[in-house]
C-alpha cells in the first residue's frame, strides 16, 4: 500500500504564491501518475493538476493553467504543485493522489483512476 505524505499548506494573501510537495512511501517503478485535486466547501473534489512518472507529460485543469505548475523530482518519489498568483477562489482542500497506471494526458483528470489518496492540506487565501 502506497502512503502518500503531503506538506502543510497554509494561509496566503492574494496574489502570493505557495509550493506543495506529496511524497510517495514506494518505489517510483509502482507509481505510474501522481496528480493534485482540491475540494472546496459544499464543492465536489476537483482536478488540479497531474504529471506521468515516466516521462513528465503533464495535464494541468484550466482554471489553474498558467498559474499552478506540476512537477516531479522521480528520485525522491516526489510530486510538487507550484501555486502563483492565488486568489480565493483557490482556497479548499488540496489533495495527492497516486495511480499504478500510467494514464494519458486525457485521463489524467478522472478521480476514479487513482488508488491512493493523501490525507489533505488546506490551502486559504485570504487578505
Amino acid at each position: 500500500q502506497v502512503e502518500l505524505v503531503e506538506s502543510t499548506g497554509g494561509l496566503v494573501q492574494p496574489g502570493g504564491s505557495l509550493r506543495l510537495s506529496c511524497v510517495a512511501s514506494t518505489r517510483a517503478s509502482s507509481i505510474g501518475t501522481m496528480a493534485w485535486f482540491r475540494q472546496a466547501p459544499g464543492q465536489k473534489r476537483e482536478f488540479v493538476a497531474a504529471i506521468r512518472r515516466s516521462d513528465g507529460a503533464t495535464n494541468h485543469a484550466r482554471s489553474v493553467k498558467g498559474r499552478f505548475t506540476i512537477y516531479r523530482d522521480s528520485a525522491k518519489n516526489t510530486a510538487y504543485l507550484q501555486m502563483n498568483n492565488l486568489g480565493p477562489e483557490d482556497t479548499a482542500i488540496y489533495y495527492c493522489a497516486a495511480a499504478s497506471d500510467s494514464w494519458v494526458v486525457s485521463a489524467m483528470g478522472q478521480k476514479e483512476g487513482y488508488d491512493c489518496w493523501g490525507q489533505g492540506t488546506q490551502v486559504t487565501v485570504s487578505s
